[in-house]
């Protein structure tokens, strides 16, 4: 009797690599799907309550610098550039402010801190109390975003 071929089981492999592949793709999809609903539903329960009960008051920043103090070449400086230290004065409105770094003095403000990817502006009360006013900026790109502690010289 001549000996039988051996059967070809190609229908099986085929069907392993497609669950495989099935697998090696849908598995970080979920993962990734699970994270962002993790990170919605975290964002809800990050309501922080202030640390204090009197009512918060929306500081006025000062915008009527005496012209000798702020010196003619000084131009508007880009917000990026406000680090520690700087000292600060508002050349728009309470509502529309517009930043100015100027050398320290009278009637300005020192940023204490800058807290970058936030706008979190309850995180400057953990400083101790000379903060006078706080700075939120807003841009449509979260990781642009970033609160300015600052303190009334």
């Amino acid at each position: 009797m001549p000996p039988v071929a051996p059967v070809k089981r190609t229908g099986r492999t085929v069907a392993l690599i497609v669950v495989l592949v099935v697998l090696l793709v849908l598995c970080p999809c979920l993962g990734l799907a699970g994270w962002a609903v993790w990170r919605v539903a975290g964002a809800d329960n990050d309501v922080r309550t202030p640390a204090t009960s009197a009512p918060v008051v929306p500081p006025v920043l000062p915008s009527d610098v005496p012209s000798s103090a702020v010196p003619s070449s000084a131009a508007p400086t880009p917000d990026s550039e406000f680090a520690t230290g700087d000292c600060l004065v508002n050349d728009g409105t309470e509502d529309a402010a517009e930043l100015r770094k100027v050398p320290c003095g009278p009637n300005t403000y020192q940023v204490l801190l800058r807290i970058p990817a936030t706008t979190d502006s309850a995180r400057c009360d953990a400083l101790p109390p000379p903060i006078s006013a706080t700075y939120v900026h807003d841009n449509a790109v979260d990781l642009l975003d970033y609160v300015l502690c600052l303190r009334k010289r």
